[in-house]
């Protein structure tokens, strides 16, 4: 009878414990239009930036600095071919042509609802506008997308100048000891940028595919040959991934010795990090810590010398010091940016001797708080530095406010290095990871990253939703006292978000 009753109460833990309900993995979905960078289509466009990330004047017929290169690939479908191996029988469609992509400020727009101001900065946006009105794609009842950003930055700054503001306010006259590089009048110009539209081309199979490219200059006189600025990103399909591989090159010149090359996954609609006007990108969801991830694959070919902070993964958004989003105002909005440098040459300059350049405390991955004057705990090497917003009322000594010319607002940056503090995430362990002959594919737990690293609000205020508007890959080669070039490749890249927290854009 025991053994009975021993069995029965078998039974019944054992329906209780089927009965118990199964935790599935939280699913994860795409926040991307072109998620993993797989659709056949182009949809990819250029930006240039001055230092203040604006236009300020347009490079001589080259019109606004905001290009778009958005062709639909078309092959007819057969029963007994469907891989579009078709050869002639293929065509491309482009969306933006070269009237559209040599529009300049003043220029009338071809279609009603855009202003052509006559303001260069206040034109680029209103274009930018137009051709993502070409551009957009609109997904059965999902939020429209736009396109992938390549980002170009002039980092010459003219002190004799005020293009500039000062941590958003427009001055007459700049007074810093700062210094910048500029060769005088003129130095931060726009580029001179070259399209090579969409084209097919056939891979060893013979299936169609599409190809195309940007390149230029920073050089206008187009002098010192051999010694010219330059850059190019190319784009062509990996037939085993079915990804767009964005080849990319970033050369320096003694005029032109701070150059930035990006791409970038931009909110579709609204501001992005580093931008205050209505931009277009490519995120309908916008990610938010600590719950996203960002998938890539890198293969960096050439550094760019020992001053490129080569960043595998720099994130940007804008909050106010209170904790409230921003709303365009830019004498309150403040610049937020994460940076991973992988770049070995890079040091530390967040030491126990130096800790201006220190974060008031580190966050670790248990939660734990440790200050930045606790030089026993405080993991100083997991920092290339840190710099405060030029608005912070409150700011915590020693401190160092961020350069404040550099954003149309001003701004808070935090680059952090290769450690194991952050490879919990997924991120580069220690130096050398990721970097030349070690290229690789990251699975980076950006959101549980993000989540802890100390950004400044002020006292008692509520905790800023973080919610992230750019996401880049790419190299800023900062300051190079000789010409320097810079190679890498970029693929698969994707940004992940839980199905049931997506936030639109």
């Amino acid at each position: 009878m025991a053994a009975i009753f021993l069995l029965l109460a078998l039974l019944l833990l054992s329906e209780r414990s089927l009965s118990v309900p199964i935790c599935e993995a939280e699913k994860y979905v795409s926040a991307l239009g072109d998620g993993g960078m797989r659709n056949r289509n182009t949809r990819i466009a250029l930006e240039a930036w001055n230092f203040c990330n604006e236009v300020g004047s347009e490079a001589p017929t080259m019109g606004s600095p905001r290009l778009a290169d958005c062709a639909d690939l078309s092959c007819p479908i057969l029963a007994e071919d469907l891989d579009q191996r078709l050869g002639s029988k293929c065509e491309v469609y482009h969306w933006v042509n070269d009237t559209d992509n040599k529009l300049a400020a003043g220029d009338k727009f071809p279609v009603s609802g855009f202003t052509s101001y006559r303001d260069p900065d206040l034109f680029a946006s209103e274009k930018e506008r137009y051709l993502g009105s070409l551009c957009k794609v609109q997904d059965n009842e999902e939020e429209p997308w736009f396109f992938w950003m390549i980002m170009l930055k002039n980092g010459n700054f003219d002190k004799n100048s005020t293009l500039c503001p000062e941590n958003g306010k427009k001055v007459g006259k700049i007074v810093t000891g700062r210094n910048f590089p500029c060769f005088g009048q003129g130095c931060m110009n726009q580029p001179l940028v070259y399209h090579n539209y969409s084209r097919l081309i056939a891979d060893e199979n013979g299936t169609m595919h599409l190809t195309g490219g940007f390149n230029g200059t920073y050089d206008l006189d187009g002098k010192g040959a051999g010694k010219t600025s330059f850059f190019s990103v190319s784009w062509k399909k990996n037939v085993q991934s079915g990804s767009w591989v964005f080849s990319n090159t970033l050369t320096t010149s003694t005029k032109y010795p701070w150059l930035m090359l990006y791409i970038r996954a931009d909110a579709a609609e609204g501001f992005n990090g580093g931008y205050h006007y209505n931009g277009r990108g490519m995120m309908r969801k916008l990610p938010e810590s600590p719950n996203f991830k960002v998938k890539l694959t890198l293969d960096v070919k050439l550094g760019g010398g020992p001053n490129s902070q080569f960043y595998l993964i720099d994130i940007g958004s804008c909050w106010k010091n209170n904790g409230h989003p921003c709303d365009g105002e830019v004498l309150t909005d403040v610049t937020r940016y994460s940076e991973m440098i992988i770049n070995p040459a890079t040091t530390s300059w967040c030491r126990p001797d130096n800790l201006v350049s220190c974060p008031p405390y580190h966050t670790s991955a248990s939660g734990e708080i440790i200050h930045r004057n606790e030089t026993s705990r405080f993991p100083y090497s997991a920092y290339h530095l840190y710099c405060s917003p030029g608005n912070a009322q409150h700011l915590e000594r020693p401190y160092d406010i961020c350069d404040p010319y550099s954003n149309p607002q001003a701004q808070e940056l935090i680059q952090i290095l290769p450690h194991r503090e952050w490879s919990v995430h997924g991120y580069p362990e220690k130096q050398g990871d990721g970097w030349i002959g070690d290229s690789r594919s990251w699975e980076l737990d950006v959101g549980a990253l993000s989540s802890r690293l100390y950004f400044y609000q002020d006292p008692g205020s509520k905790p800023a939703k973080r919610v992230w508007t750019s996401i880049n890959v790419g190299t800023e080669i900062y300051v190079s006292n000789r010409q320097e070039t810079a190679e890498w490749t970029v693929s698969d890249f994707d940004v992940l978000v839980p199905e049931q927290k997506a936030i639109s854009s």
